[in-house]
């Protein structure tokens, strides 16, 4: 196999099985669609551009032996499939936990929020000359502090079901993202980042991942709180 398909064929692996049951009877997630993209795209652009402003500084770079040779402002085209395999994955097991979870007490897990929010700011100011620990703790501690603040605007959001579904999410992250860095298809400098890995993923990456998730999962509520029918 030509090993410049690596990082594609990881996303295909990744993409599998939620567009396999996208048509599941139970959940519908393919009624979804039009709540799910305005959100994704406008995470995505966010994100886009904070990984082409890294990838250009060298606090990350990805590998050209494993993927492909077609580049778009510096990044590699499977990387900005990323920004949508990845959301598209993540809000169906939202829409699953939805049907197979009973809700609680958002009381309690907002209060977390704000606490987690605060830790991951703090951290972030703690780590100021490492660009990468700085923008992921901070840019993760802050979006969930603007998600409670906001929280009275975007009813459908529940801050339970979040980090509840962030924990199943957890399971292919490990296994993709440490595909992705035991490979290697994305390689990190160092001298950005705390030091602490996950077998082979920075710990930055799990707070990256949780941001990104948050922007899609946010999206897709406040988008389904205003439409009079998914469907």
């Amino acid at each position: 196999m030509n090993s410049h398909y690596t990082y594609l064929l990881i996303e295909a692996g990744t993409l599998l099985f939620p567009l396999l049951f996208s048509f599941d009877k139970r959940v519908s997630y393919y009624k979804y669609w039009k709540a799910i993209w305005p959100g994704m795209f406008i995470t995505a652009a966010i994100f886009v551009a904070w990984d082409i402003a890294f990838t250009d500084k060298g606090i990350w770079w990805f590998s050209k032996t494993y993927t492909l040779s077609y580049r778009l402002l510096g990044l590699p085209i499977e990387e900005w499939l990323f920004f949508l395999v990845i959301p598209y994955a993540c809000c169906f097991i939202a829409l699953c936990i939805d049907y197979y979870k009973p809700p609680v007490s958002k009381q309690i897990l907002w209060r977390n929020s704000l606490i987690l929010g605060s830790c991951l700011i703090l951290f972030a100011i703690l780590n100021y000359k490492r660009w990468y620990t700085l923008s992921s703790f901070g840019a993760c501690g802050s979006g969930l502090l603007l998600a409670y603040f906001l929280r009275y605007k975007n009813p459908g959001f529940d801050p339970h079901r979040f980090f509840y579904g962030y924990a199943f999410c957890l399971i292919p992250f490990f296994i993709v993202n440490g595909l992705l860095t035991a490979i290697p298809v994305v390689l990190y400098n160092d001298s950005e980042n705390c030091g602490i890995r996950i077998y082979t993923i920075p710990l930055e990456d799990i707070f990256y991942g949780m941001l990104l998730i948050l922007g899609n999962v946010w999206g897709l509520r406040y988008r389904l709180s205003r439409l009079k029918s998914p469907f």
